[in-house]
């Protein structure tokens, strides 16, 4: 049966904006349009700053120097930096100043345009130009956090979760994906640590999290690890291991299992003795390292009033103490928490052997 094209396609009418847009302002002519007006502007305040030194002075060219350096590719950024050297070193020795005051004048606009040509070659390295890197960077933290966000949970249940990163960077190596499966009868959470902390481990953190969330009730809870592992491996990369937690829990019957890959031991509270219980069992080896591997998974059902725990290494280890002392120091700070029916991410968070100096998660359900 014949396809007319014309309903599938509409075509927008070619206007003479349009045509000087697609011919002008894109691609390579861009960069010269571009160019050739901030070179116009720079030969318009040189020529101001000649003739009128006093009412212009050298500072009226310092922002053309930060804008160019936003906007311009490094091969037009040199050329134009260039001239406005040769005009800086015509202007300043006219202005009535010392010897010395001339000389760091000379110096400090110099070390401005070689710091801008340092921002512009890293610009065009990822592609952005202006202000969009630090736009495509927000949208890509925000991602992280979108993946962890909890969703609504049926009448008894709540759930509460924090993510730090060290030294209150904007990316961190710890991160979690969460989703309703099945039907919105099962919560899956995935607790991951990547090699590396902060910035370092950003990059991987983005890519690993959109996989995983991906899995996340495509596949049977027994066959996560394992989908996650063969990622991983297939990637390359040179730190390319991770640890990771992962929970699948029946929100009708409160009935759960857990897979572990190298991750430290989830916790749970048992509401009749009032403790914490470091559920050892199901542990695997860590994510990334070889092909082939099984990750047991151990079970259990939470009854009212029971909660379980996730969290990541940066809340028990520190170089100076010792990985038990930890261990108990969170413990001690939950059960506190369980018991005044306060926070117990926040109680956790607060009292992490590491600090700042490291990525912190945390992830906390509790039957009620």
């Amino acid at each position: 049966m014949a396809t007319d094209v014309t309903v599938l396609v509409r075509r927008r009418p070619i206007t003479v904006a349009r045509r000087f847009y697609s011919y002008v302002l894109t691609g390579p002519r861009r960069d010269w349009v571009v160019f050739t007006l901030f070179f116009a502007v720079a030969a318009t305040l040189v020529s101001l700053m000649l003739a009128y030194p006093g009412r212009f002075p050298p500072v009226t060219i310092a922002p053309l120097i930060l804008v160019s350096g936003l906007y311009l590719p490094n091969r037009h950024l040199v050329g134009l930096f260039v001239f406005i050297a040769i005009g800086l070193s015509l202007v300043i020795p006219k202005l009535s100043l010392s010897a010395s005051t001339k000389a760091v004048m000379l110096t400090a606009y110099s070390m401005l345009m070689l710091m801008m040509l340092v921002v512009s070659a890293s610009r065009v390295r990822v592609g952005s130009i202006g202000f969009h890197g630090e736009d495509l960077l927000v949208e890509l933290r925000d991602r992280l956090a979108r993946a962890a966000r909890i969703p609504a949970l049926p009448l008894g249940w709540t759930a509460e979760s924090a993510v730090l990163s060290a030294h209150g960077e904007g990316f961190s190596g710890d991160f979690m994906v969460v989703d309703s499966t099945h039907g919105g009868r099962h919560l899956e959470v995935a607790l991951v640590d990547v090699s590396g902390k902060g910035r370092e481990a950003g990059t991987r953190s983005l890519l690993l999290s959109g996989a995983l969330g991906a899995l996340l009730g495509s596949l049977s809870p027994s066959a996560f690890l394992s989908a996650a592992n063969s990622y991983l491996v297939r990637q390359g990369w040179e730190e390319g291991f991770a640890t990771a937690v992962h929970l699948d829990i029946n929100l009708d019957t409160g009935d759960y299992t857990i897979g572990n890959a190298g991750h430290p031991a989830p916790v749970r509270w048992s509401n009749g003795a009032g403790t914490w219980q470091v559920l050892e069992g199901g542990r695997g080896p860590v994510l990334g390292i070889m092909n082939g591997v099984n990750f047991p998974r151990t079970s259990g059902t939470l009854a009212m009033g029971d909660a379980l725990m996730l969290y990541s290494d940066g809340i028990i280890e520190s170089r100076r103490h010792d990985l038990t002392e930890g261990t108990d120091r969170m413990l001690g700070a939950a059960a506190d928490a369980m018991v005044r029916r306060g926070s117990v991410v926040d109680a956790v968070v607060s009292q992490a052997r590491s600090g700042e100096a490291d990525d912190r998660a945390v992830f906390s359900i509790a039957r009620h």
